[in-house]
């Protein structure tokens, strides 16, 4: 595979050395204007803050949430370079063959994509949240199967062991998750879906405590396939119901860890989801993530970062639609004229665009909102919900531009009209985005 913009240890090293400094400024430039906002602040969509010190004198001008910095662009054009060339020619063999090709996996680690905001000292790129989520929807543009390989990598597994593992965790697992190592997150089982907290596997201590032993079955496990270790969610003392879940980092290597056979989906049929059961599973206590019973709550607060990054996901699909039709509608011609420049065709098209836009602002703005340290639960629940919607809108309606051809295989739109719908079911259905939603706003009006 050829190589681009970024490498397997950091992206920071193989970037120019004027970047670097840049970098190094944007970074200093967050630390001082993301100043703490009280409640009672009114915010802005814009959260970015850029310094002017031209001739106008030294003023402050906040920044759409859409115009990203110079090194998040970087991410953003290497991600689309990377894809398109590397692994859209691939595309329909890993669908059809319902899995992702090695050199692929392998590729995303070389150009530092499972490693976003994994610190530089464990080897990772040292990057953003809004960075990574901008891989994610560059990599969807072409296979959301891929994409959601690398969403999952970061902001649930990755992110959680920078948030509470222990130094030891860190050293352990950080460095292999940047550079080779995919990870999974196992949380669902057959009786605990959107109820997660009903799980039944359970996490015996041993006598003195130095070890626990997982039993159960999780059920619709992505990346399990290819994982080499896993994030379980288990119950250590059920008398405590959902406050015994405890997290643990199980090396799927471990005896007793059984990947059962790959799901056959509807869409994103390359990504692995497979059962995986625990049997007499013996983890020691060192591998705990945080404290013991704190479980349920991490998976709570990772979980609202996950949805910002299923948004991207489904933007991704939105645009991916867009890449596939616009062309053939400027190109094909009916009665004289490119069906592109049909009026009832162009509203059509002007509609979704404008619907991808709004879902693009909304993303990025939770995504900032996230960076700061601003509340982003409601903002989360509602870039899932709508980015979910317009994916399956703009699939459905590139289909009927395209006409009998988008029904076939030869072209994409069949498979992102495949990938999109589970967009409204995983890390939390539509369902319970509106709750979480209503929620809120309850909350705000009390």
């Amino acid at each position: 595979m050829a190589t681009y913009a970024f490498g397997r240890n950091t992206m920071r090293r193989l970037i120019a050395p004027k970047v670097s400094s840049r970098i190094a400024s944007h970074r200093h430039t967050r630390r001082v204007v993301n100043s703490p906002i009280t409640p009672t602040t009114s915010h802005s969509l814009s959260t970015s803050v850029v310094h002017d010190h031209s001739d106008h004198g030294d003023l402050e001008h906040r920044m759409p949430v859409t115009k990203f910095t110079e090194d998040e662009e970087m991410v953003r054009d290497a991600a689309r370079m990377w894809a398109n060339q590397e692994v859209k020619p691939f595309v329909r063999e890993m669908d059809n063959e319902c899995k992702t090709r090695p050199e692929v996996i392998q590729g995303l680690f070389d150009h530092g994509f499972m490693g976003m905001e994994i610190p530089e000292e464990y080897g990772g790129s040292g990057m953003n949240f809004t960075s990574a989520c901008l891989v994610v929807e560059e990599l969807s543009r072409v296979d959301p199967s891929v994409s959601i390989l690398v969403d999952i990598h970061n902001t649930l597994t990755n992110n959680a062991i920078r948030f509470w593992g222990s130094e030891e965790l860190k050293e352990k697992w950080l460095p292999r998750l940047a550079t080779d190592c995919v990870s999974s997150f196992a949380l669902s089982e057959a009786g605990s879906g959107t109820d997660a907290f009903a799980m039944k596997t359970t996490a015996a201590p041993s006598d003195d405590g130095s070890y626990y032993t997982l039993n159960g079955e999780k059920l619709w496990i992505s990346n399990s396939k290819e994982a080499g270790v896993f994030l379980v969610f288990a119950n250590a003392d059920h008398s405590q119901k959902h406050r015994g879940i405890t997290a643990f980092m199980v090396d799927a290597n471990t005896e007793g860890v059984h990947v059962g056979n790959t799901e056959k989906k509807l869409g994103l049929r390359a990504s692995s989801t497979c059962p995986v059961v625990f049997d007499n599973v013996k983890v020691d206590a060192v591998d705990v993530l945080g404290e013991v019973g704190l479980g349920y709550k991490y998976c709570i607060n990772i979980l609202n970062e996950g949805r910002i990054g299923i948004a991207s996901q489904q933007i991704g699909i939105a645009k991916g639609c867009f890449d596939v039709a616009m062309p053939y509608l400027n190109e094909r011609t009916q009665f004289g004229t490119k069906l592109a420049d049909f009026q009832g065709m162009e509203h059509q098209y002007a509609q979704i665009a404008t619907e991808i836009h709004a879902a693009e602002v909304m993303t990025y703005n939770a995504c900032r909102l996230k960076e700061n340290g601003i509340p982003f639960v409601k903002e989360a629940s509602m870039v899932k919900l709508y980015a979910s919607q317009v994916a399956e809108k703009a699939a459905s309606k590139s289909i009927e531009w395209l006409g009998g051809v988008g029904f076939t295989q030869d072209l994409l739109a069949e498979k992102f009209f495949r990938d999109c719908k589970v967009g409204s079911i995983y890390e939390g259905t539509s369902n319970i985005q509106l709750q979480t939603i209503a929620k809120r706003i309850k909350e705000d009006y009390r």
